[in-house]
């Protein structure tokens, strides 16, 4: 049995190679901060992409995409901020979003949502 961090890490890469075979490309992978994690940053042509990885085993105690709360929401949106600012980039002036892959059923099941994350 797989600890939770290399179950972590497990669906992360299959959620990376999900994206890839849809013309995603990748650029980093677990870029931390204090207080925070972005999962996969990506790229869709222009468009930089923030990706959250989550995963549930079934769906007895909901989707994976309603595990993302408020306060991660905030979490993720201020590592994409200081992601970009290392990278020279500004939140004002660059083409990004924030996607979500769900994963359910031992990898079986991929669900892909863009912007799933809004920066309100």
């Amino acid at each position: 049995m797989l600890s939770k961090r290399a179950q972590g890490q497990h669906y992360e890469v299959a959620a990376e190679k999900y994206l890839i075979s849809c013309g995603l490309a990748p650029i980093e992978r677990n870029f931390h901060i204090k207080g925070g994690e972005l999962d996969l940053i990506m790229s869709d042509g222009e468009t930089i992409v923030f990706v959250e990885v989550r995963y549930r085993k079934n769906q007895a105690y909901g989707h994976a995409a309603e595990t993302v709360t408020a306060s991660k929401m905030k979490k993720l949106i201020k590592a994409a901020t200081l992601w970009l600012g290392k990278q020279g980039l500004s939140v004002y002036s660059s083409d990004f979003r924030f996607d979500l892959v769900a994963i359910h059923q031992q990898g079986e099941q991929i669900e892909w949502i863009k912007n799933a994350i809004t920066q309100g």
